[in-house]
């Protein structure tokens, strides 16, 4: 079982950047397939990017490519999420979840089964 916790998250305008952090525990980091997802008030849970276990490669959801970066420290065992140009529709609780089973990381969020707590971002107009 592996433990995740985010940090980072806050308030900005419209234009600016935050970057993400997702601390783990408790098993091996680089074995996991990373992954962010985010929720807006009453919407569902959403894909926004995953990496693969080495860092090698990143996907991401094609609302944040070009202005999110999602990279990973396997020393550290932290992943992150660089969010620059953030709009007002960034606005969300962001999660980072783990999967232990897959080398193409997943972008539904059943394909993951570590999840953290969450962290708000929210982006003024």
């Amino acid at each position: 079982q592996v433990q995740l916790v985010e940090s980072g998250g806050g308030l900005v305008q419209a234009g600016g950047s935050l970057r993400l952090s997702c601390a783990a525990s408790g098993r091996t980091f680089s074995n996991y397939v990373m992954g962010w997802f985010r929720q807006a008030p009453e919407k569902e849970r959403e894909f926004v990017a995953a990496i693969r276990r080495s860092g090698g490669t990143s996907y991401y959801d094609d609302s944040v490519k070009g202005r999110f970066t999602i990279s990973r420290d396997n020393a550290q065992n932290t992943v992150y999420l660089q969010m620059n140009s953030l709009k007002p529709e960034d606005t969300a609780v962001y999660y980072c979840a783990a999967d232990r089973g897959k080398l193409t990381p997943g972008r539904n969020e059943y394909d993951y089964d570590y999840w953290g707590q969450g962290t708000q971002v929210t982006v003024s107009s």
